[in-house]
Order: C-alpha cells, then sequence, then structure tokens
C-alpha cells in the first residue's frame, strides 16, 4: 500500500515539473520570436534608394575569394519601365503567378512545400513569393533551416507592408542572380543575349524566367532540353498574368542609377 501511494505521489510531482518545462520552452520560442522580430531590418529606405548591395552578392564574393577566384560581379540597375513587359510576365509565371493576390507569402504554396518536405523528409526551396525570394536575396542566406526561413517570412511582410508591387517586383528584377556574377535583369540580357533588358522577345524572357530556379547551372543562352521544356511551359502561360503597370505608385530610383552603372 506505501509502495502504491509512493509512486502516486512520484507521479504526482514528474507532472508539475513536465507543465514547468514546456511553459520555459513556450516562452523561449515566443521570446526568440520577439527577439527576431525587433531586429529585422528596416526596408523602409528602399523605398526611394536601390540597395550598394545583398547578402546574396556578399556570399557569392566570399565564396570566390575562398577559392582564390576574383569575386566577378555585373550588375546594371534599371528602372522598371526600362525593363521588357514580356520577362515581367515570365517571371510572375515562373516564380509567383499569385503576386497580385498575396501580401507577402503565398499560405496555400506554404502548405503545399511542407507536405512535401513531409514527404520527402527536407526542407525544399518550394513556396516562396517574389517578395520572399526578395527578402532572402537582400538580407539572408539560402540556408533551409526553419528559423533562417522564419525570418524570411517577416521581412517579406515588412516588405510588403513599405513598398509597392511595382516596386517589390522592380528591386527584384535588379538583385537575383542570373549566372555566376550576374545580377539582375539588364546584366542578364546583355550577358546572354546581347541586348538590353527592354529590348527582350517573348523567347528570350521565358528562357531567363525558367533559369531563375537554378541560376549557376542553366545558361539561357545555351539552353538544355530541361531548360527549354520549361520556356515553352513558361511562354503557354504568359498571358495569363499581368505585372504591375508602369504608372504605378513608387517608381523608385532605379531609372537616377543607371547612369552610374550600379
Amino acid at each position: 500500500m506505501r509502495a502504491r501511494r509512493t509512486s502516486r505521489s512520484s507521479r504526482g510531482r514528474r507532472l508539475p515539473r513536465i507543465g514547468q518545462v514546456a511553459l520555459a520552452l513556450l516562452c523561449a520560442g515566443f521570446g526568440y520570436i520577439a527577439y527576431v522580430y525587433l531586429t529585422l531590418p528596416d526596408v523602409s529606405s528602399l523605398r526611394t534608394a536601390n540597395p550598394a548591395t545583398t547578402a546574396f552578392i556578399e556570399l557569392r564574393v566570399r565564396e570566390a575569394r575562398a577559392k582564390g577566384h576574383p569575386a566577378r560581379r555585373e550588375q546594371r540597375w534599371v528602372a522598371y519601365s526600362r525593363i521588357s513587359p514580356t520577362l515581367k510576365r515570365a517571371v510572375l509565371v515562373a516564380e509567383d503567378a499569385a503576386f497580385w493576390r498575396h501580401e507577402g507569402i503565398d499560405v496555400d504554396e506554404i502548405r503545399k512545400s511542407l507536405e512535401r518536405d513531409l514527404e520527402q523528409g527536407r526542407f525544399s526551396r518550394g513556396g516562396s513569393t517574389i517578395t520572399q525570394q526578395l527578402a532572402k536575396n537582400l538580407y539572408l542566406t539560402p540556408s533551409k533551416n526553419p528559423l533562417r526561413k522564419l525570418k524570411e517570412l517577416l521581412i517579406a511582410r515588412r516588405l510588403e507592408a513599405q513598398l509597392s508591387k511595382r516596386r517589390i517586383l522592380e528591386l527584384y528584377l535588379n538583385v537575383i542572380e542570373w549566372g555566376d556574377g550576374v545580377y539582375g535583369a539588364e546584366a542578364a540580357a546583355r550577358e546572354h543575349f546581347g541586348k538590353s533588358a527592354v529590348s527582350l522577345t517573348a523567347d528570350e524572357a521565358a528562357l531567363l524566367a525558367g533559369a531563375i530556379v537554378n541560376p549557376r547551372v542553366h545558361d539561357p543562352s545555351k539552353p538544355t532540353p530541361r531548360l527549354l521544356g520549361r520556356q515553352r511551359l513558361i511562354l503557354s502561360r504568359m498571358g495569363v498574368v499581368s505585372p504591375p503597370s508602369d504608372a504605378a505608385a513608387n517608381p523608385g530610383p532605379a531609372a537616377a542609377s543607371e547612369a552610374s552603372g550600379r
């Protein structure tokens, strides 16, 4: 009888301890989220200024130096109106067809991505909106760790709150990687097709958009059968999306930066 009482008493003491541990973990989690939120970058300056560099560009510089190679950087900022509408449509089709409808986060795509991750037992790239990709390029790393993903989501929401859709797409098209040391639509158009981004044809735009998924592997000027397949799919869907208009608010400062070649 005494043994039973001792056992019950021991279980009774363990239960409050489990509750205390759970509460401590919960508080730590909330504390971490609060810390992440309070240390997020201030994105308001992007309304009137172009970033001098990005986290991705600096990462590539470090990688090149670690290998003893010179760090290449081909980038020329251009205004939103100086980028071919066909490229804007192609990129929206390839990367974020719901760009107009979401506020930085596409919940349906995230759910599908998480389901795939659970099935495959890994974290994948899928489910990221253009705004999330911009957040990652500007401030984060390619790491697939869930804490980095949390920061990406929070920064994406901040970008959507501070910037117009047109400005978000303008920034994205000027900073994303399009080959080894090639950043932005203007540099990509000149590198792969020898022309300005405003002059791209639909076929060329679809090749560039199809290469975004792995820009250091896919070369739009020498497309593989896989990239050509992506091109055909993108071309077939380009009529169903519309990019933000040239007359939208927050035109951004890219035009003023063209002369500097930055």
